[in-house]
């Protein structure tokens, strides 16, 4: 039997702009495409030194950011009721636009960092590179089943419901969990100790700052209906 998905209580918060929707927002989404163009173009002129796991690594970077932008794009509409925006969410969202994008396409696209690469056996990068499919699978089965109730920030909309189906159901961060593995298996097919391994400290440091914040709002927008389904449903593996 499906789970709910329950309606938020009204509020009587100002209606404002989703993170989305911010400036910052808006120019770096071309910005982004760019980036990625430039780094698929110098790849190509110096594949030999970057090695295969670096290709899959940018495949699946493209295929991450081609399953977020129609989500980004649609929920600019987004009526924003509250939200949390401080500077230690602007220092980790920093921290993970930087160590997971900039870096890595930085590395492939010039081999800035190459004093820093280092070796590994080929089991490795095939191990990291068969972890991208529970990565993207989770990546876009969450951001489909979320709809309108997702944004990159600590936002609640207008008429945010509380999304216990699908991919939701036994996992309550199932997301999260992506970008764990993303993480995790990024050192494995970017053999760089900055291009590919700092992001595992950066993402470390988002999940342990970020997430507590954002179930203290779900608890505060749902209530009891937040902690049954707590109950339910593991934080980051199946329950």
């Amino acid at each position: 039997m499906p789970a709910r998905q329950l309606p938020s209580r009204p509020g009587a918060a100002t209606p404002r702009r989703g993170l989305n929707n911010s400036p910052l927002a808006i120019v770096l989404s071309p910005a982004c495409v760019l980036l990625i163009a430039a780094a698929l173009l110098a790849y190509a002129l110096r594949w030999r030194a970057s090695g295969w796991g670096a290709l899959v690594w940018l495949a699946c970077f493209v295929a991450m950011f081609a399953i977020r932008t129609p989500h980004s794009i649609r929920n600019r509409a987004n009526v924003i009721v509250g939200a949390r925006k401080g500077l230690d969410e602007r220092l980790l969202l920093s921290g993970m636009f930087i160590t997971m994008m900039v870096l890595p396409l930085l590395q492939l696209a010039t081999g800035a960092f190459g004093f820093a690469d280092y070796r590994l056996p080929s089991w490795a990068t095939w191990t990291g590179a068969l972890l991208q499919l529970p990565c993207l699978w989770l990546f876009w089965r969450s951001h489909a089943d979320l709809g309108r109730n997702w944004s990159p920030g600590l936002e609640v909309r207008q008429e945010h419901q509380l999304i216990t189906a699908g991919v939701y159901r036994r996992i309550r961060h199932p997301m999260y969990a992506a970008i764990w593995i993303a993480a995790l298996t990024q050192p494995l097919l970017i053999h760089n100790w900055i291009a590919g391994a700092l992001v595992i400290p950066a993402f470390a440091a988002m999940w342990l700052i970020r997430v507590p914040s954002e179930e203290a709002m779900m608890r505060a927008e749902f209530g009891s209906a937040y902690d049954d389904y707590c109950l339910r449903a593991g934080r980051l593996l199946p329950r």
